[in-house]
């Protein structure tokens, strides 16, 4: 009697570990910490950088402007992990970024570091679709927000760990120590990936029962289908656009936390470098916690019976309202509600961007979600391109609350979007 396909793939790993699925997203975690770590860093060490370097607040928001410039090809990154695969694709983008951070070590002028963020943004611009191509392929449909917001707490992490990294830098070494740290970090996660990430149908360690979970449990119009990703006909797609729409109004805020928050709070709150140490990290600690609420919020809805997609919106909405908050962070007297408000502010973000990002593998193919995400992580990118550009414009005239009531608002309009463009899969 012959044997069956599932027997075949059970094969010796039958009594190994059955949770493979979740080492891998753990995996993911630490190069998203590494991502949004290297991406931290110049923010926290902004004051020290522009005074050692004479770098004025408007030459600064070039600076930022470079790297939003160059991630804004993530379409372009998307695309060649949806075409070469996550295995060896990732590995080159890592092991580049992570080069590119030790570069930063050896900056000198407001140009030589504007040409490394640039650089660095189209390189760093491939961990999102890869996160959300990990979470098509390896997770069935129930577990993918779930999966989703894990992947995402490794950004708030990454930045989490950057003010205190930083303050050890400066008061032990310099701030160019930071960067050689952050870069190393990253070359040591590319032996851990390459040793241990294989698709599902070529993991040594996926028993059968956890491969036909994952199959069984993912939407068979997703399932890979095509080698080459349909570029003409998924730009032509309305709910590509809509998700892009979403994330243009959505991430302006992010590129202030980790880029001008503590600029901010110097500037405006007269923090130090150790208060800033103390302090700066916790928003990115409410951001972790807004990771996981939205796809509690999404599981919550689901339960009573609200179709995935509109639990989708309904978590983004919730985030979009929380978000409002942000309008006074500039207003209020007291620095410590200050840093409350934008505590907020990291968890309804995380709280609405998770969501958002995964409509992604919601809506689309296999072989298609790595592109998608990529198309509306340029418009996320461009979103703070002009944000960055026009606060560092106008700042030292008009200060920083009118910037503060915009991101109070701007998520508002991303919901209402959501709503009446997505179209739901039949």
């Amino acid at each position: 009697m012959g044997t069956t396909y599932a027997e075949q793939a059970e094969g010796p790993h039958v009594k190994g570990f059955p949770y493979i699925r979740w080492t891998i997203i753990a995996l993911f975690v630490g190069a998203m910490v590494i991502n949004y770590l290297t991406r931290s860093i110049l923010g926290v060490a902004a004051p020290a950088i522009m005074a050692e370097q004479h770098i004025s607040s408007e030459q600064y928001s070039w600076i930022t402007g470079a790297f939003q410039f160059g991630i804004m090809f993530q379409p372009v990154a998307g695309y060649l992990l949806d075409l070469i695969g996550l295995k060896i694709g990732f590995t080159l983008f890592v092991a580049v970024w992570s080069c590119i951070t030790i570069g930063h070590g050896f900056a000198n002028g407001w140009l030589g570091f504007a040409g490394l963020r640039g650089a660095l943004g189209l390189v760093e611009g491939s961990a999102q679709p890869a996160g959300m191509k990990v979470v098509a392929e390896w997770f069935p449909a129930r577990e993918r927000g779930v999966a989703g917001g894990i992947y995402q707490i490794g950004a708030s992490f990454g930045a989490v760990f950057a003010p205190p990294l930083v303050a050890w830098a400066v008061f032990h070494h310099s701030w160019r120590a930071a960067f050689f740290v952050a870069g190393g970090l990253g070359l040591v996660w590319v032996l851990a990936w390459l040793f241990w990430y294989a698709p599902p149908a070529r993991h040594r360690a996926l028993s059968a029962r956890e491969r036909t979970l994952i199959v069984e449990g993912q939407e068979a119009a997703l399932v890979k289908q095509r080698r080459r990703p349909p570029l003409g006909e998924l730009l032509r797609r309305r709910n590509l656009w809509a998700i892009a729409a979403a994330r243009f109004l959505a991430d302006p805020v992010w590129g202030m936390l980790s880029l001008w928050m503590p600029l901010y709070l110097v500037q405006a709150r007269h923090f130090d470098l150790t208060q800033i140490a103390l302090f700066a990290w916790l928003p990115f600690l409410a951001a972790d916690l807004g990771c996981l609420f939205g796809p509690a919020v999404v599981a919550f809805l689901q339960r009573r019976g609200v179709n995935l997609i509109d639990a989708r919106r309904g978590a983004f909405t919730l985030g979009a309202v929380l978000m409002t908050g942000m309008m006074f962070v500039g207003s209020v007297n007291s620095p410590v509600a200050a840093v409350a408000l934008l505590c907020l502010g990291g968890f309804a973000h995380q709280t609405l961007s998770v969501t958002v990002i995964t409509l992604c593998s919601d809506l689309f193919p296999q072989d298609q979600v790595a592109t998608a995400t990529g198309v509306s992580g340029t418009a996320a990118n461009l979103g703070v391109l002009i944000f960055t550009l026009t606060l560092g414009s106008l700042v030292d005239q008009v200060g920083y609350q009118p910037f503060f009531i915009l991101l109070g608002l701007l998520d508002l309009a991303g919901a209402a979007l959501l709503w009446t463009l997505v179209r739901k899969p039949a």
